[in-house]
């Protein structure tokens, strides 16, 4: 049989399992705030992402890299309350030559050139997808995270 701890051992072990504690919970308060699950929800991002399908997106750009071309990102919906998930296609400063454009969008045929702190998006099935070429360019601070896995 163990001897029981003595009253130093003991002031230890629950000191030692008190930040054990307090560093799990604060992994966990950070993993909330940096990290957050988006569940697709329509064809626009058909054959990459199914509806239904869920993602990790991270806000923590410090943490997952910065913004960059081809990356997919979460913004909230111009259109409609909700959030919706595109692809950057140009970055800021990059000109953008517009062809036979919906007539819904706000732009028209032609050069563009997209605004500084804005990215352009497009979905991946653009036959159906409403994206910059509808709305415009995204300012920066619109965009709420990056997807990062799919879980």
């Amino acid at each position: 049989m163990r001897p029981m701890a003595t009253g130093k051992k003991r002031k230890r072990l629950i000191t030692g399992f008190g930040v054990a504690m307090l560093a799990v919970l604060g992994f966990v308060i950070f993993f909330r705030q940096a990290f957050t699950t988006v569940v697709v929800s329509g064809p626009s991002m058909l054959p990459t992402f199914q509806s239904g399908e869920r993602l990790l997106a991270s806000s923590a750009y410090w943490l997952v890299g910065d913004i960059k071309r081809k990356d997919i990102v979460v913004v909230r919906d111009p259109n409609a309350s909700g959030y919706i998930i595109k692809r950057v296609a140009f970055m800021p400063g990059e000109k953008v030559d517009f062809y036979n454009i919906p007539k819904t969008a706000r732009l028209s045929d032609g050069p563009y050139i997209v605004p500084n702190d804005s990215y352009y998006l497009l979905g991946d099935n653009r036959a159906v997808s409403e994206d910059s070429r509808v709305f415009g360019p995204v300012k920066r601070s619109e965009i709420i995270g990056k997807i990062v896995i799919r879980p």
